[in-house]
């Protein structure tokens, strides 16, 4: 982002924040619908970081809305606690607590289970409060009496009472709450959180602990939400029990996807839609409850024709009328005509994790590897050994257990017995995300990228993880300050020849383009030893020339294991090749042994030599 557009969207939300008052009440807007919308606009900031950025669509923000509010409502009402903004920081910090002792039991399960689990915990919250807690909330009837806020400046009090008056306070947080926000998103921990919602299983494989990154989306959503209770029940002078109700969980999730998921205002114009419509269809209309009839008719809509809400309607109208959609799939033969070597680029060198390691013996040893799946065996007894800066190609018949053998190299699954030693140090049994820590990383057959990222977001986010480690929480930091991040994008971006594509959306590559890229998520990690699985997999004849040019610039002073079953092209790369067989390595040796070796002719060759014939 310009330095001169860097804090245009927080100059846009106070100058919008200041005119309000004065524009709002012309178009039907009574101050105290206002005041809900921003209310209902802070609740969602946090559950858009968590779902619109993060991928985590929880029902459950009710718990976390209604704790942080009745902690707040409590010290206010019941405590005789003075300071009533102190008071809503107190109920915050509650509700994030509380929030990551949830997280840590919802985030077990993924996708539909982890929704589901975030329904059953809210339930139980709602229970709770109506029953053992009712001493402390007031059951049913809520804690009335909650006062409203004021400051003593010294020379003056600012009493913030009710209105337009309060309208001022509420205003302030909701601003402070949004340049939070927009710096939470514009930080390494934003860029890993949009990469988990992209695609868990490659953010989690270039290096980052995504388990720890989706419990502090998740606490983060939960402190919003306390703090937003609070300020309900300073807004109503009374805090009422349905902040626990699934419905306010379900309401929040409509207001967010009406106004669009992942762009931080969504919930606050969902929330203006939405109240705006209710009362409107209450008083023009005299509808009754039948206003939510209406209302989910008016959401249905909205989801079928808007799916990426409001705000990306309005996105969307902008780039077509500014021919910004043009830019649509590239053909092979642009593809490859940006397939240009930079000038110089031959002699970079793509660094490691230890630089000035030692450089030969071996860096990688796997020694009695057996993976069994219930009777099956995928594979057997592997005893297998790559040497500092060599090329290793692995081969063998559809069946002979490459991938899984791949997998278990990585730790990616562990294995059933045997030992893995890279660089002296025992990895079996590790996380996937160690191993690429510690320098060993694989790209993928089937392409793992973030594919509503572009190129340059991409391999941002695999550097993150190689120059921060695999978690940490600089939620305040601007990504351009990490010292060595640019060159080392731009050093990747080189050597996989995507220079020309830098800002292009993934899912505006052509497919060649896609495999490079796929190549360079794993060489952005520095890794000493590179595990290639099928790199040329799907690829055209021409874009197989150009890939094999660009394995061999990789591979200068690096360790690679490549599988393919492109034999001339793997016969070119490796300095040795081991064959597997049914599980079990049939031979090793160099790429002539192989092709003279009658056992692997049997096996595999000879059978692909006599159907050519």
């Amino acid at each position: 982002m310009h330095s001169n557009k860097r804090y245009l969207i927080e100059l846009c939300t106070a100058a919008g924040l200041i005119v309000a008052p004065f524009v709002l009440p012309h178009l039907g807007f009574a101050p105290n619908t206002v005041n809900r919308i921003l209310v209902w606009g802070l609740f969602g900031i946090g559950f858009d970081i968590l779902f619109g950025f993060t991928g985590l669509l929880s029902f459950g923000q009710s718990a976390f809305y209604g704790t942080g509010g009745f902690v707040a409502a409590w010290l206010l009402t019941r405590a005789g606690y003075p300071d009533v903004f102190s008071a809503l920081v107190i109920g915050m910090v509650a509700a994030a607590a509380v929030g990551y002792l949830v997280g840590l039991i919802a985030l077990r399960r993924t996708g539909i289970y982890f929704a589901m689990i975030t329904v059953a915990i809210a339930e139980v919250f709602f229970f709770v409060e109506f029953n053992p807690l009712s001493d402390f909330t007031g059951g049913e009837n809520g804690l009335p009496g909650v006062p409203t806020p004021s400051f003593n400046l010294g020379f003056t009090t600012l009493h913030f009472t009710t209105g337009w008056s309060l309208y001022q306070f509420l205003a302030v947080c909701y601003f402070v709450g949004i340049v939070i926000a927009l710096r939470i998103v514009r930080s390494p921990v934003g860029a890993v959180l949009s990469a988990i919602r992209d695609n868990p299983l490659r953010a989690q494989a270039v290096g980052h602990n995504i388990h720890g990154y989706k419990l502090t989306a998740f606490v983060i959503a939960a402190a919003y939400a306390g703090f937003a209770g609070g300020l309900l029940g300073v807004m109503q002078a009374f805090m009422p029990p349905d902040a626990f109700m699934f419905d306010t969980s379900g309401q929040l999730v409509m207001q967010t996807a009406i106004g669009g998921t992942g762009t931080l205002f969504g919930p606050l114009l969902g929330a203006a839609i939405w109240l705006f419509l209710q009362d409107f269809l209450q008083s023009a209309f005299h509808l009754g409850a039948a206003w939510k009839l209406v209302l989910g008719l008016v959401f249905v809509i909205l989801v079928v024709f808007l799916r990426k809400g409001i705000i990306g309607g309005i996105k969307d109208l902008y780039d077509l009328a500014t021919g910004a959609k043009k830019k649509r799939e590239t053909t092979e033969a642009e593809a490859l005509a940006d397939f240009k070597e930079p000038a110089g680029s031959s002699d970079i060198i793509a660094p490691h994790k230890r630089e000035g390691d030692r450089s030969s013996g071996p860096i990688l040893q796997a020694t009695g590897l057996t993976k069994r799946y219930g009777g099956l065996i995928a594979n057997s007894d592997i005893n297998f050994t790559v040497n500092h800066g060599e090329l290793r190609g692995v081969i063998g018949p559809n069946g002979a257990g490459k991938s899984t053998f791949f997998k278990m190299l990585t730790c990616e699954i562990p294995p059933s017995s045997g030992t893995i030693l890279f660089e002296g140090r025992d990895i079996t049994g590790k996380s996937v995300t160690d191993a690429c820590q510690l320098g060993l990383t694989k790209s993928y057959q089937v392409n793992q990228l973030f594919t509503n990222l572009t190129v340059r977001q991409n391999l941002t986010v695999a550097v993150l993880a190689d120059l921060r480690g695999k978690f940490k929480l600089d939620m305040f930091r601007d990504p351009q300050s990490i010292l060595g991040l640019k060159e080392q994008v731009e050093q990747t971006l080189h050597l996989v020849r995507l220079t020309n594509r830098v800002d292009t959306k993934v899912s505006d590559l052509a497919y060649g383009e896609k495999r490079r890229l796929e190549i360079g998520l794993a060489l952005a990690t520095r890794p000493s030893l590179l595990l290639l699985d099928e790199p040329l997999a799907g690829m055209s004849p021409q874009e197989r020339v150009e890939t094999v040019k660009l394995l061999k610039s990789i591979s200068k002073g690096r360790t690679m294991i490549v599988i393919d079953h492109d034999m001339d092209a793997l016969f070119e790369l490796a300095e040795r090749v081991t064959v597997l067989q049914e599980g079990r390595v049939l031979v090793e040796g160099t790429p002539e042994e192989i092709k003279g070796n009658a056992a692997v002719q049997e096996a595999y060759l000879g059978g692909m030599h006599e159907e050519v014939h």
